[in-house]
């Protein structure tokens, strides 16, 4: 009895990446559904929700498209618009910022992993190096399994080990709780 429990568990573990990629789909569509509703609802023809829909759908292949290939003239209206209105230009620029370095946008010196010493020494977390200033790493140290959530800190670059991992196995590893992580070498190298 107790093996088949053990089956029955490993089962319903082995559902679980499948549970959160199905929630992700579902509360996508929902969302969608609930534009298009709202948009049907206020013109009340699938025609002109039909045309809006291809209509937004195009603007931002276009303007992604413009983006890849260098600036696009309409994001840079509108950042020189918000850019006029206090406080929210700071909200913006930030933001931007943060989306540029997790897209691949942001030079590479400032999309580098690395490992510090947390929450004392011989404990090693990667964080994310966000800027340098001269001789000191800011850098945002997040936290499993929400990369999102974490804190910033600045360090001198003496106390930083760097990582051969890009963003993306890092966030790995952050989200898998260490699971997801192939870098035995790198982790038998930092000082004890």
């Amino acid at each position: 009895m107790k093996k088949i429990f053990n089956y029955f568990l490993i089962g319903i573990l082995a559902f679980i990446p499948i549970y959160v990629i199905g929630s992700i789909v579902f509360f996508v569509n929902d969302r969608f559904s609930d534009l298009v509703r709202f948009v049907y609802g206020y013109y009340d023809s699938y025609l002109t929700t039909a045309i809006l829909f291809v209509f937004s759908f195009s603007m931002f292949a276009y303007i992604g498209y413009r983006l890849s290939i260098g600036r696009s003239s309409i994001i840079s209206t509108i950042d020189v618009v918000i850019n006029r209105i206090p406080f929210l230009n700071t909200i913006y620029r930030v933001t931007k910022k943060l989306v540029n370095m997790f897209s691949g946008h942001e030079a590479k010196t400032e999309r580098e992993v690395v490992y510090i010493e947390y929450p004392k020494d011989g404990i090693w977390v990667p964080a994310y190096v966000t800027n340098k200033e001269k001789d000191r790493y800011i850098l945002f140290v997040p936290t499993s399994p929400n990369p999102t959530s974490g804190f910033t800190v600045i360090v001198h670059e003496s106390k930083v080990f760097k990582s051969e991992m890009d963003i993306e196995q890092a966030t790995s590893f952050i989200i898998s709780v260490g699971v997801d992580y192939d870098r035995s070498d790198e982790a038998n190298k930092l000082p004890k």
